[in-house]
C-alpha cells in the first residue's frame, strides 16, 4: 500500500514542478507544449477517421503553411503536431461531427543544419533528435588535420538577423566553458575554418 502512495506523491510533485517557475526566470514547458517543432520541408500524414478523402501526406511549404481539404491554409511550421491537431479539429469540426483526427510527422526533412569548412563530410544534415555542436562535428566525420578547432563559428538567424556563436573545441574537450556546446537549431550553419 505504501509504494502506490509514494508513486502518486512523486507524480503530484512532478506535475507541480511542471507548473513552477525557476528562480532564474525560466518557466518549465507544459507537457502538451513539448514535442518536435514542425519545419518547412517536413512531410506530415493527416487523416480523419472514417473519412477516406480526408487522408493525405502533406508537405510543409517553404512559407510554413499546409493546405488541407475543408480546413484550408494552416500554419504548421514552428508548431507541434498537438497544436496543428487542435487547429484541424477546430476547423473540421464545423463540418464533421465527432471527428477523430491524426497528425503525424511522416518525414523529418526540414530540420536541417549545415556543416561547412575543414570537416571530412561537408553538407546538410537532418537533425533527429536535436544535437549539439560536438555531435554535429561527429556527424560530419570529424575535422581535417588543418581545422582551426578553437575558432569554430555557428551562424544562427534570429528574427531575420544573423548572429554568430563561438565554439572553442579545445576548451570544451577539457570540460571547460561547456555552455559553448549549444543545442543546434534548424537552419544553423557550423563553420570550421
Amino acid at each position: 500500500m505504501t509504494a502506490p502512495k509514494r508513486v502518486s506523491w512523486r507524480l503530484v510533485t512532478f506535475c507541480l514542478l511542471l507548473r513552477t517557475t525557476f528562480a532564474f526566470g525560466q518557466t518549465i514547458v507544459e507537457p502538451n507544449e513539448l514535442g518536435y517543432s514542425i519545419q518547412p520541408g517536413d512531410v506530415l500524414f493527416i487523416s480523419v477517421w472514417r473519412e477516406p478523402e480526408l487522408q493525405a501526406e502533406v508537405l510543409v511549404r517553404p512559407d510554413g503553411y499546409i493546405s488541407f481539404p475543408l480546413a484550408g491554409e494552416l500554419k504548421a511550421a514552428g508548431h507541434s503536431t498537438n497544436v496543428l491537431h487542435e487547429e484541424l479539429v477546430s476547423r473540421l469540426g464545423k463540418y464533421i461531427p465527432d471527428l477523430f483526427v491524426t497528425v503525424a510527422v511522416q518525414e523529418v526533412l526540414g530540420n536541417k543544419i549545415y556543416i561547412l569548412g575543414q570537416v571530412n563530410r561537408q553538407g546538410a544534415y537532418v537533425m533527429s533528435p536535436r544535437i549539439d555542436v560536438t555531435q554535429a562535428l561527429s556527424l560530419a566525420g570529424g575535422t581535417t588535420p588543418f581545422a582551426s578547432l578553437n575558432d569554430i563559428r555557428i551562424l544562427r538567424r534570429i528574427d531575420g538577423v544573423q548572429k554568430v556563436l563561438s565554439f572553442n573545441f579545445g576548451e570544451v574537450s577539457k570540460g571547460r566553458r561547456l555552455e559553448q556546446n549549444v543545442l543546434l537549431q534548424s537552419g544553423d550553419v557550423v563553420l570550421v575554418p
